[in-house]
C-alpha cells in the first residue's frame, strides 16, 4: 500500500490548488467559484513507473454542524465512527458531500485539511476541524493564504494546536520544489507509523527532480553546441545586392537560433510537467525581450571588463572584446539593420575570398556566408536565457492559474546568472567556447564534461533558491 492522503476542507479554500502544486499535475480544475469539486478524484505520483504516494482531491464540507452533532451522538466503536456516518447516510442528499470527502479518510488516508489563512476562523471551521479530529485518523493542517491584504494565520495556528497532529504554511501559488519537500517532511510527524514510508517518497521525489536536472543540463548544452556551431550561407554573384542578401541572412540566421531556443523551452516545460496551461512569462522578464535585441545584450552576459578578462582565455584583445560587450553595436554598417546584433558583425565571411570589399563585407568566389558565431558573449546571452527559463519553470507551481506578473527592477544592471560567476566558471565556459567554436586545433576532452558539471551544478543552486 501506498500512503494516501485525503485534502479536506471548506469550499473555495485551494483544496484543488493544492494538490495540482503538490502532484506537479497541471491539468487539476482550479477554480475561483464554491463548490466546483463535487466527487472525490484520486491524483497519484508515479517515478520511474512506481507509484509512490497518492492525494484526494475532496468536495468541501457543506453541513458540517450537524454533522458534528451526529459525530457527537455516535455512541459505538470509535474506530469505526467515519465509516458509521457514512453507513448511515450514504444515499441522503443531505450528507452526499460529507459522505464523499470522509470516504477516503474511513478506508484509511490521512488527513491534510486545507483553509485560507487570509480569513479569519469561523464556527463551520471549528466544527470541521472536530470531525477530523474524532476520525482518529494521522492529520495535518495547511494554511494557504489566497491574498496577502489579510493574514489571520497566527489565530488558524492557535485552533489548530488543539485538534491537528502537524501545521505548515504552504502557499500553493508560490511553493517551489523546496517548499514541497518540506511539507511533505511535515507530514513525517503526523504518525510514527508513516515516518519510513514517506522518508521513501521524500527520497524518491529528490532523486527524480536530480534526474531532471541532469537531463536538463544535456538539453541547454546540446542547444548551446547547436547554436554556436550553426552557420548559413548564400551564393553571391556581382551583380548580387549585398543588403538584401546580408539583411536575409541575418534573418534566417536569427530565426533558426531562436527556433533552437524555443524548442529547448518547450521541452523545458515537458521536463517539468507544465502541459496544459500555457505559461505567460511576466510583463517584466527579460526574456520578453528578443534574443537578439539591444536590451538582451545590455542586461545578460558579462560585464565589459568581466568579458575582457575571459576573451584572453579564446584569444583576442581586450578592446576587441570590450567592443563586443554589448552585441557588438560599434560595427557600423551592422546597426542600421536594426538592434540584428548579436549574430552580427563578426559572423559574415566568405568563400574563396577576394581582398576586394564593399560596404565591409568581403566578397569573391561563390558565397557569402553568415556563422558560426564567435562572440564569446554569445555563449553567456543563451545560458542566461536558459537559466531564467528554468527559474521561472521550477517556480512556477501547478495549481497557480495565471495571475498579473509583478514589475521587476527597471535599473540597467546585468540580471542573468552568468554575470556572477567566478573567474574558475568563466574559464570552464571559456575552454567549452573554444571547442565548440573551433577556435583550437586540439579537442580538450574535459571541456564538454567540465561545462556540463558546471550547468548542472548551477541548476542545483537554483532549485535550492
Amino acid at each position: 500500500m501506498i500512503p494516501e492522503f485525503a485534502v479536506i476542507g471548506h469550499p473555495n479554500e485551494g483544496k484543488s490548488s493544492v494538490v495540482s502544486t503538490l502532484t506537479e499535475d497541471d491539468q487539476i480544475k482550479v477554480s475561483p467559484v464554491p463548490g466546483e469539486t463535487t466527487s472525490s478524484r484520486n491524483y497519484t505520483i508515479t517515478i520511474d513507473g512506481k507509484e509512490i504516494i497518492r492525494f484526494v482531491d475532496t468536495p468541501g464540507f457543506q453541513v458540517p454542524r450537524q454533522t458534528l452533532a451526529w459525530f457527537k451522538a455516535f455512541d459505538g466503536d470509535q474506530d469505526k465512527i467515519t465509516q458509521g456516518f457514512i453507513d448511515a447516510f450514504r444515499n441522503d442528499p443531505f450528507y452526499a458531500d460529507e459522505c464523499e470527502l470522509l470516504d477516503p479518510v474511513a478506508s484509511g488516508a490521512g488527513v491534510i485539511y486545507v483553509v485560507d489563512g487570509s480569513r479569519p476562523v469561523r464556527d463551520d471551521d471549528l466544527a470541521e476541524m472536530e470531525i477530523l479530529r474524532l476520525t482518529g485518523q494521522p492529520r495535518m493542517a495547511i494554511i494557504n493564504s489566497k491574498t496577502e491584504d489579510k493574514d489571520y494565520t497566527r489565530d488558524w495556528k492557535l485552533e489548530f494546536r488543539k485538534h491537528f497532529n502537524s501545521i505548515r504554511v504552504f502557499n500553493s501559488n508560490t511553493a517551489n520544489f523546496t517548499e514541497r519537500i518540506k511539507m511533505l517532511e511535515s507530514l513525517k510527524a503526523i504518525d510514527q507509523e508513516w515516518e519510513h514510508v514517506l522518508s521513501c517518497v521524500i527520497q524518491a521525489f529528490k532523486q527524480d527532480w536530480q534526474k531532471r536536472n541532469t537531463q536538463m543540463s544535456a538539453l541547454i548544452i546540446h542547444t548551446i553546441e547547436k547554436s554556436l556551431s550553426f552557420s548559413i550561407s548564400e551564393p553571391i554573384t556581382a551583380s548580387s545586392d549585398q543588403e538584401e542578401i546580408k539583411e536575409r541572412l541575418n534573418e534566417k540566421y536569427q530565426n533558426h537560433i531562436k527556433d533552437l531556443e524555443n524548442k529547448m523551452f518547450k521541452q523545458i516545460r515537458a521536463l517539468f510537467k507544465h502541459h496544459l496551461f500555457e505559461v505567460h512569462l511576466s510583463e517584466y522578464s527579460i526574456l520578453k525581450h528578443d534574443l537578439f535585441s539591444k536590451q538582451t545584450w545590455e542586461l545578460l552576459g558579462l560585464t565589459k571588463e568581466q568579458l575582457a578578462a575571459a576573451g584572453a582565455i579564446i584569444g583576442g584583445t581586450m578592446g576587441a572584446f570590450i567592443d563586443t560587450a554589448a552585441a557588438g553595436i560599434t560595427f557600423g554598417i551592422f546597426t542600421a539593420l536594426g538592434g540584428v546584433l548579436g549574430a552580427g558583425s563578426a559572423l559574415f565571411g566568405g568563400k574563396e575570398i577576394t581582398k576586394k570589399r564593399r560596404a565591409g563585407i568581403r566578397f569573391g568566389g561563390d558565397k557569402l556566408k553568415l556563422g558560426p558565431n564567435k562572440n564569446l558573449q554569445f555563449l553567456y546571452i543563451l545560458i542566461d536565457r536558459a537559466l531564467i527559463y528554468y527559474s521561472h519553470m521550477i517556480n512556477r507551481p501547478h495549481g497557480k492559474r495565471d495571475l498579473p506578473g509583478q514589475p521587476g527592477n527597471t535599473d540597467s544592471k546585468k540580471k542573468g546568472y552568468s554575470t556572477g560567476f567566478t573567474a574558475s566558471q568563466r574559464n570552464v565556459c571559456a575552454n567549452f567556447f573554444k571547442v565548440v567554436t573551433g577556435r583550437t586545433f586540439l579537442k580538450e576532452k574535459k571541456a564538454g564534461p567540465k561545462f556540463e558539471e558546471l550547468i548542472e551544478s548551477i541548476l542545483n543552486e537554483i532549485s535550492r533558491e
